[in-house]
């Protein structure tokens, strides 16, 4: 199921800008505000975008977009169609404005299909551009999920929780986690523990166990340098983890498997 991209690219304005274009969407238009403020028009509907604002909008519907003379602004945009599209559109609500981080893998993912859609057309008929887009759309969707009412848990928890796994396997601190979602560390472990049902030190331990396993199965690694790379630091405190959870060693786990 080919994707068609129209247009994708980064604005900033400095002086104040107003399309008129008053003729219905055919595709799917996605907007990312990362700097200032500016105003969209969904069927006249007026909606304030701040920074850190996502704008979706399916096909069908009219938009214009202000930016007051002396507002500063900035975007990432995207407008495209296609099967695949129709069917990510569908298995998820997507608000209008959604209040997202402006995290850098979705930002870097933005960046980098921009410049894959400068290349000539290729051989490979832009695949690698079919494919960034599918993976900056699935994350849009994790970044609106993330916030989604219908999540149980407080936003603040789903931002520690994925600050830890991406630094699990790193020098990564329970302060560290409650600085990014802005709570003290008390708050922060408190609000974990009663939303997750675990603690933040287990949390991180379960996703290092799991990258461990996979190493032990897929790599010829020492258990040494597996139990460095996975965030245990050292082999004894890697064994003890494991044999507590497994009820055997990494050493035996690995020849049974």
């Amino acid at each position: 199921m080919k994707l068609h991209i129209g247009f994708c690219g980064y604005s900033h304005h400095t002086k104040g800008y107003y399309s008129n274009d008053n003729s219905k969407l055919t595709g799917y238009l996605l907007r990312l505000q990362t700097e200032g403020y500016c105003e969209a028009y969904i069927n006249q509907q007026k909606f304030e975008i701040k920074k850190g604002d996502l704008l979706l909008v399916e096909p069908g519907n009219f938009y214009d977009l202000y930016i007051e003379g002396n507002q500063m602004s900035g975007d990432y945009h995207l407008f495209c169609e296609g099967e695949w599209l129709d069917e990510w559109w569908k298995r998820s609500v997507k608000p209008t404005v959604s209040r997202v981080d402006l995290d850098e893998k979705i930002l870097s993912l933005w960046r980098n299909l921009i410049i894959e859609l400068r290349r000539p057309a290729s051989v490979e008929d832009n695949e690698l551009s079919q494919y960034l887009l599918k993976a900056l759309l699935v994350s849009l969707e994790r970044a609106v999920n993330d916030i989604s009412p219908t999540v149980r848990r407080p936003y603040a928890v789903t931002r520690m929780m994925r600050y830890i796994e991406e630094h699990a396997t790193s020098g990564l601190k329970v302060e560290d986690a409650a600085q990014f979602a802005g709570l003290s560390v008390s708050r922060a472990v408190h609000l974990f523990k009663s939303s997750v049902g675990k603690t933040m030190i287990e949390y991180v331990q379960e996703i290092r166990l799991s990258t461990a396993i996979n190493q032990m199965k897929y790599t010829s690694m020492t258990l040494e340098h597996i139990a460095h790379n996975s965030g245990f630091g050292t082999y004894p405190y890697f064994h003890r983890v494991f044999k507590k959870k497994y009820g055997m060693s990494p050493g035996q786990y690995r020849k049974k498997g």
